[in-house]
């Protein structure tokens, strides 16, 4: 997991001024910060000095900050605008980094989404669209510490850290040089510790994708295991996934405890060294009450920024972990079925495939496998064969949401032949009414009962008025009165002349077919 992602630098987009405008400000609060420290010197040597002050202890500093301000009532109105100015400049950058946070992610799940409905229902199918479902909703929005606290954090440390190390060597120059000996411990630390939170943020998302994708699972499957009397039976499962997740929770929060009390503990002791040799120098006398202050006032910025950046690293993980999620997704190539050419009128069509093969997704069977068939306008044709042997992908296909690993798929029209994979694919499966298995209705599907929604994607699709009607187990959720009526519309609706082609393993829609097509899986030989 690295400090900085390009990736994520790279796509975020007008936020990108943003980013730019925080480190502007953070430049300024680190300014507001050294005058803070060099007049709390000014205020405090008077007072605790044993003699009175006859020389300017901030040396070439003391040009900031003029030596009335060993006056109290000059130091404490002084003091009073810059930490209005560093409030004002604290409550910009956090606002702008919210606004920034809040667009990356709105956009960078709009990108995944996007990508992932590109990649086509078979890539979804194969068990990645649940994880991308948990990325993009709960997983991106532990990204926003990332904006809003780590990353104005590591600009702070670019600019705040440099020029404080450069005000205390003009101050004294041996402070100075514990100061640099110490810094790097902060990154040594930072690193050691963040082995151990990038795999705790890890093994967190994987279960809360686990979890995810089995309440997913549970829910489109409810209606179902209520029907059988089983819809208790997963809720020892989902109990244990639960579990998993409060584990992987509370090990990613006790590893940011973990992280933010050791960089507090060293920072303290880097602190307390510089400390304590100040203080056996100011009994000999070799450094000034004045300048002892303004140390030990700046000492601790120094480390802060590095301290703070190792924390909220550790507090973001998680987002960033989901953030590597999402490019895994947008990296994936997208295959892009069709060519370039107009797309035929698929009214009277007689649709050809040939051949047809697609390989599962881990390359071990075609599913289906070399399947040919033809489709003629006014019958219904019904593919048949066992599940998982490549009916849903065979309807996919045809209607060029994917692109076939050999074969192809034609029509027949009174000018010719015309291959799916040489025309403009949204021409071509724009021309399709399609009813899937699990039809997804959205918000209003919610409440509707899975063989509900059927009905509903089904008097969609008899009705859209295409050329070709695509049906994916049409009556496999459905009563038999239901499963009756539903064959009689398909019937009808070839007898109008439209190309009708389901899927199912009914007997009755099958022997209402005209044609009957049996697809089948082949074995890849290794």
């Amino acid at each position: 997991m690295r400090p900085l992602d390009p990736r994520l630098v790279g796509r975020i987009g007008p936020a990108r001024r943003y980013i730019v405008t925080t480190a502007l400000l953070g430049l300024a609060t680190a300014v507001a910060i050294l005058f803070q420290a060099l007049l709390i010197a000014r205020a405090l040597a008077p007072v605790l000095a044993p003699a009175p002050l006859e020389e300017d202890g901030l040396g070439w500093l003391g040009t900031l900050v003029p030596e009335d301000a060993r006056e109290l009532d000059t130091a404490l109105a002084w003091l009073a605008v810059v930490v209005a100015i560093r409030v004002l400049l604290t409550w910009t950058q956090e606002r702008l980094a919210h606004r920034a946070g809040a667009r990356v992610i709105s956009e960078l799940r709009s990108q995944v989404v996007d990508h992932a409905a590109a990649l086509g229902p078979r890539w979804a199918a194969s068990g990645e669209g649940t994880a991308v479902a948990t990325t993009v909703t709960r997983g991106l929005d532990s990204l926003l510490p990332y904006f809003v606290r780590y990353l104005p954090q590591l600009l702070l440390s670019a600019t705040v850290t440099p020029l404080m190390i450069v005000v205390v060597l003009g101050l004294d120059w041996i402070s100075a040089a514990i100061v640099i000996g110490t810094l790097p411990l902060v990154p040594i630390f930072m690193i050691l510790i963040g082995y151990t939170t990038r795999d705790r943020s890890a093994r967190h998302l994987e279960a809360m994708q686990r979890l995810a994708s089995r309440t997913l699972d549970l829910i489109a499957g409810l209606p179902t295991l209520r029907a059988l009397g089983r819809e208790h039976g997963p809720a020892a499962r989902v109990r244990e996934l639960g579990d998993a997740q409060r584990r992987a929770t509370m090990g990613s929060l006790r590893v940011a405890f973990l992280s933010g009390m050791v960089l507090e503990l060293l920072t303290t002791l880097a602190v307390a060294l510089v400390a304590v040799t100040l203080g056996f120098r100011l009994v000999d006398g070799a450094v000034s009450i004045e300048t002892a202050l303004a140390v030990l006032v700046l000492a601790p910025e120094v480390y802060l920024p590095l301290r703070m950046v190792g924390t909220h690293f550790h507090a973001s993980a998680d987002g960033m972990a989901a953030a590597d999620a999402a490019f895994e997704v947008l990296e994936t190539p997208v295959a892009s079925p069709g060519g370039s050419a107009p797309a035929p009128n698929l009214a009277g069509a007689t649709l050809v495939v040939e051949d047809l093969a697609v390989a599962t997704p881990d390359g071990r069977r075609l599913a289906p496998g070399r399947l040919s068939m033809m489709a003629r306008p006014g019958t219904v044709t019904a593919l048949v064969g066992p599940n998982g042997d490549g009916k849903s992908t065979a309807l996919a296909a045809l209607m060029g949401l994917l692109t076939p690993d050999s074969g192809y798929v034609a029509a027949l029209t009174p000018e010719g032949r015309t291959d799916a994979q040489d025309v403009i694919a949204s021409d071509w499966s724009q021309q399709f009414a399609w009813a899937p298995q699990r039809p997804d209705l959205g918000p209003e599907g919610r409440t509707l009962s899975l063989g509900q929604r059927q009905r509903v994607a089904l008097d969609r699709a008899l009705s859209a008025g295409r050329p070709v009607i695509v049906l994916d187990e049409p009556t496999s959720h459905l009563d038999r009165a239901s499963r009756d009526e539903v064959i009689a519309r398909i019937g009808a609706a070839a007898a109008t002349g439209a190309t009708v082609i389901v899927a199912t393993h009914e007997a009755d829609l099958i022997a209402a077919a005209d044609t009957t097509v049996h697809v089948a899986a082949l074995e890849v030989a290794r």
